[in-house]
């Protein structure tokens, strides 16, 4: 039994905010066409099922560039409410097949899995597409092996960013250009 009831660690990660170069709407509408909801009905009965792996991969198929939506809301609606203006979506998108290579480690990682994403406006009615960059969230476990995860997820990441036709953060294509 361990004697230490907690662990802190600090780490650094890196939030990366993209100009869509696009309104808000238009954005949203081909983020969420690229990013498809994941099919929490077929999830749960999968479970149910105690399928096996295999099946639960052959499922995954609904991540045409590598992401599945499992969740999302409307903050911007709700904060319009108290006055607020611009629109603001937030996400969760991820792949469960590859969180998996990383939840074997250390269940921990799914703190940060599924990725956090935001679509919003700025002041200036920018639209702004926003996410943490995965190697700087999952490299804080300190096991390589979660690590070359999150690299593989900044490439991904980079991938569906050229696929919505926005900039790609040069960082987010190192690990790969380094064969990792």
């Amino acid at each position: 039994m361990s004697t230490q009831n907690f662990v802190a660690v600090p780490h650094e990660v890196v939030r990366w905010s993209i100009d869509t170069g696009t309104s808000f709407e238009d954005f949203r509408a081909r983020y969420e066409a690229a990013v498809p909801a994941v099919d929490l009905d077929r999830m749960a009965q999968l479970r149910a099922q105690r399928a096996s792996w295999d099946t639960v991969l052959a499922a995954a198929e609904n991540a045409p560039h590598g992401f599945m939506r499992f969740w999302s809301t409307d903050v911007g609606e709700t904060m319009q409410l108290a006055g607020n203006p611009g629109s603001c979506a937030t996400y969760l998108m991820g792949n469960h097949t590859i969180a998996e290579r990383m939840y074997r480690h250390n269940p921990a990682v799914m703190l940060y899995a599924p990725l956090r994403t935001t679509i919003h406006q700025d002041p200036q009615g920018v639209t702004w597409f926003s996410i943490d960059q995965p190697s700087t969230l999952f490299a804080s476990f300190d096991v390589p092996d979660i690590a070359a995860v999150g690299l593989e997820l900044d490439h991904k990441v980079a991938n569906l960013l050229r696929v919505l036709d926005v900039p790609v953060p040069p960082a987010l294509s190192v690990g790969a250009a380094q064969g990792r």
